[in-house]
């Protein structure tokens, strides 16, 4: 089962989708990160929570 971090994002009511849309954007791109939920409050601010994967790396024994 693969080990996830997550990362929530507030995005207020006055952001336009094209600016949350570009936001989100950079974090997958730069980041890594992947959408995982976004919930969209009836005043139109936005809470969305990011996620990416941890890779762990093994040791190699000699």
């Amino acid at each position: 089962m693969p080990e996830y971090e997550f990362q929530d994002v507030y995005v207020p009511r006055g952001v336009s989708r094209s600016a949350t849309r570009r936001l989100l954007t950079d974090h997958a791109e730069y980041g890594h990160w992947e959408l995982d939920r976004l919930r969209l409050y009836p005043d139109g601010s936005r809470r969305v929570r990011l996620r990416r994967r941890i890779i762990r790396q093994v040791r190699a024994s000699w």
